[in-house]
């Protein structure tokens, strides 16, 4: 019987000392008491699902997605930049004597809060202008869009395959090559 108590008794200041060690309390207490709440846990206000670009050799190209706006209020996209290209333009496309026609999106592209918008050939979309590079399938793409706030947001696309969507350009504006993107 002695044996029993000695070994159980034992056990438990093994199991005690192991478990009150400050080198292992010490992580957990800090953890909880500087755990912030969970509105001050939000992600960003803007993300993006499926990013990608349109492969092309020369000329332009467009990204395309869905911007997700995860904040309480609008967010507006203002403009863009990519190492890729050095004109970058957000558009829109609408129809202009029975022709799907590409021009600047006046006031940039509005997220509504807690919403999302669109980026998808034929319409709203990323205009790239003067390719530096070819994009290939699978290629990964860094963008910066500016927010009206001031504000920016990063992200990667990749380069995928698209034969649609070949919208014709208002008269005038100089898109370079007139190739559809």
């Amino acid at each position: 019987m002695f044996s029993r108590i000695t070994v159980a008794g034992l056990a438990v200041v093994v199991l005690t000392a192991c478990g009150g060690s400050p080198q292992q309390a010490a992580p957990a207490v800090p953890a909880a008491a500087t755990a912030t709440p969970p509105a001050a846990q939000a992600g960003p206000a803007l993300s993006i699902t499926d990013p990608w670009v349109k492969t092309a050799k020369k000329g332009m190209s467009a990204a395309f997605g869905t911007l997700v706006n995860n904040s309480g209020t609008d967010v507006v996209v203002v403009s863009g930049a990519t190492p890729l290209s050095p004109a970058v333009e957000l558009h829109e496309v609408v129809e202009s004597a029975g022709k799907s026609v590409m021009r600047p999106k006046e006031g940039g592209f509005v997220i509504p809060a807690h919403g999302s918008h669109e980026l998808k050939p034929g319409g709203d979309h990323i205009m790239l202008m003067g390719l530096a590079q070819e994009v290939r399938p699978g290629d990964e793409i860094s963008f910066t869009l500016t927010l009206k706030d001031g504000g920016t947001f990063t992200f990667k696309a990749l380069g995928k395959d698209f034969a649609g969507a070949k919208e014709d350009y208002q008269p005038g504006m100089d898109m370079g090559s007139g190739e559809g993107h």
